[in-house]
């Protein structure tokens, strides 16, 4: 960080100065000056997950609650964005969780940031292809999984045990587990 802008931050917290996104469909830096990593994801060693995918309105949603149920809050806790969110989780995606006894109907998409991503441990994409956010130094896994917006029930119920199987395994390999 330019001293100058050094100087700025210690003056002014929070600051607001855009910075220019890092590349096409990247995420943006909100702010030129960030609130210190352990201030936003580390309390204490607790790991910071990320799930993102394009709308962050259905796998991402999916996998971030699984992910948040299955393991110990003591040493991960998962987050959900995308890098265009829609306005609010898919109907579909919010009647299959039900039916999993997990309710998010009252989560709302939020926009993939270098503020949010910072301190992360590890970002794990949702299939979107080119369209995946990139953060530069963060450890990335993509899970091809298909979208399930507009899917018929069965199939929203399909997309949603793979990515409940699949963030098991994750917690499990890295030992976030209760």
């Amino acid at each position: 960080m330019p001293m100058s802008l050094l100087r700025q931050c210690n003056r002014q917290w929070p600051p607001r100065q855009p910075v220019p996104s890092l590349r096409p469909g990247g995420i943006e830096q909100e702010d030129a000056c960030l609130q210190p990593v352990w201030m936003k994801h580390k309390a204490g060693n607790v790991d910071t997950v990320i799930f993102a995918c394009i709308h962050n309105a259905g796998r991402s949603q999916v996998a971030s609650a699984f992910f948040n149920a299955q393991a110990d809050p003591g040493k991960a806790h998962a987050i959900s964005a995308g890098t265009e969110p829609a306005e609010r989780v898919h109907p579909e995606v919010v009647e299959a969780m039900k039916e999993a006894g997990l309710d998010i109907s009252s989560q709302i998409p939020q926009k993939l940031t270098l503020e949010l991503a910072q301190g992360a441990r590890l970002l794990v994409t949702m299939g979107c292809g080119d369209k995946c956010p990139y953060v530069p130094r963060l450890r990335k896994v993509d899970w091809a999984l298909p979208d399930p917006k507009g899917q018929p029930l069965f199939r929203v119920r399909e997309i949603r045990d793979d990515i409940r199987a699949k963030v098991v395994e994750l917690v499990e390999r890295e030992g976030w587990g209760t």
